[in-house]
């Protein structure tokens, strides 16, 4: 059984392809993300296709998502085919503005649906209602790799097949979505052929870490990195880096990469550091913590060790004048933080994610009363 409207997203895109539609392609900011975007690009551009921009939201402006401002500076390239990918499930009223602009939009997205779905032309995403193809536990980056096997079909070569799975092994990996079923054999295909990698931009890295290290973990080196870059003006650093023909271009970015590592490994120590601070004056049945000193792209690392640490939800966010943004984790596998946040859907703007990794944007003034609510629902549903 295949992934609900899946054949129906890759015969649009083929379809947009061979008549040069413009096609525009807006991914998440992280591993999996960019991940997408790069598989999905080079699979359009192979057969033939006009991607007009590949774009990505620079969180800490502007949040998760597809976003207003995104979309106004994309609103020239309209008509066009819009395909949101590791994002877009929760954008219910960004999705509305981008079909009144005149984009078509495709939404491919592996996060848990809210209570409505947006007005996309069509939605890709295993765990929408009435998708019995079991493949809930992909990253987005194998649900775009699953695409793109349906796009390319007998186009889809050996070599670039081989290419796509280093990316999905490594993305899989960094998502931190079940190793089981098809993500341990795209992990086991992808880290095989990684020391070998025609791709320059990895190339940058094996360089660095020798070929030899990925097998002992130096897999783990090469996520870090591109999990570390920026997003500004809608372009992405790691992107630029997997998808550049120039290997003294990708050995300056990964330099860069490695760099802005070390510096983030200390300032989240130094966050966690705080954060432990209070949580210890002053403990309650979640950790919701916030300051606006902090990284918005920092606080779904801080806020993984504070869960790990305490064992508890754990909210960390960002705190504005007007709004602020931050990451969910959570310890236990029997609780949900979307359906938590969704008993505080009227005071949020956007959330959404997974059950375990998610985030929310909040008028600061809402911030005491979500914080109650969420610690009345985490009362209620105690593991």
């Amino acid at each position: 059984m295949k992934i609900k409207n899946i054949e129906k997203a890759a015969e649009r895109i083929r379809q947009a392809a061979a008549s040069k539609e413009s096609i525009i392609i807006y991914g998440d900011s992280d591993m999996d993300g960019i991940a997408s975007v790069v598989i999905l690009d080079e699979a359009i551009k192979n057969i033939g296709g006009n991607v007009v921009a590949s774009v990505f939201p620079d969180r800490e402006k502007d949040g998760y998502g597809v976003n207003m401002k995104a979309l106004d500076f994309l609103k020239d390239k309209a008509p066009a085919l819009f395909i949101t990918l590791d994002l877009g499930i929760g954008n219910i009223k960004e999705i509305k503005k981008a079909n009144e602009l005149g984009f078509e939009v495709i939404v491919v997205d592996h996060h848990q649906p809210l209570d409505s779905l947006p007005e996309a032309s069509i939605i890709v995403d295993p765990q929408q209602a009435g998708d019995e193809a079991g493949f809930k536990y992909l990253c987005n980056a194998g649900l775009t790799y699953k695409l793109v096997e349906e796009i390319l079909k007998d186009e889809f070569s050996e070599n670039l097949r081989t290419s796509f799975l280093e990316l999905v092994a490594l993305a899989t990996i960094s998502d931190m979505v079940p190793q089981i079923g098809d993500n341990k054999l795209y992990i086991e295909k992808g880290l095989k052929s990684l020391p070998k990698t025609f791709r320059p931009g990895l190339q940058s890295f094996l360089d660095i870490i020798g070929e030899g290290y990925v097998a002992a973990g130096g897999f783990m080196k090469i996520i870090s990195a591109l999990n570390a870059s920026e997003s500004i003006n809608f372009e992405n650093e790691s992107y630029k880096l997997l998808t550049s023909s120039s290997y003294e271009e990708c050995k300056d970015i990964t330099e860069r990469l490695i760099g802005k590592v070390r510096l983030k490994q200390e300032i989240i120590k130094n966050i966690v550091a705080e954060v432990e601070k209070r949580v210890n004056k002053n403990p309650e049945e979640i950790v919701f913590e916030g300051d606006p000193a902090w990284r918005l792209v920092l606080a779904g690392p801080v806020a993984s060790i504070i869960s790990q640490e305490f064992k508890k939800p754990t909210f960390i966010f960002k705190k504005e004048s007007d709004e602020s943004c931050g990451s969910v984790r959570l310890f236990s596998d029997s609780q949900n933080s979307v359906e938590a946040m969704k008993t505080c859907s009227d005071i949020l703007i956007t959330y959404g994610g997974h059950p375990k990794a998610s985030g929310f944007r909040v008028k600061t003034k809402d911030l005491e009363e979500f914080k109650h609510r969420l610690i009345a629902y985490f009362m209620k549903h105690k593991t």
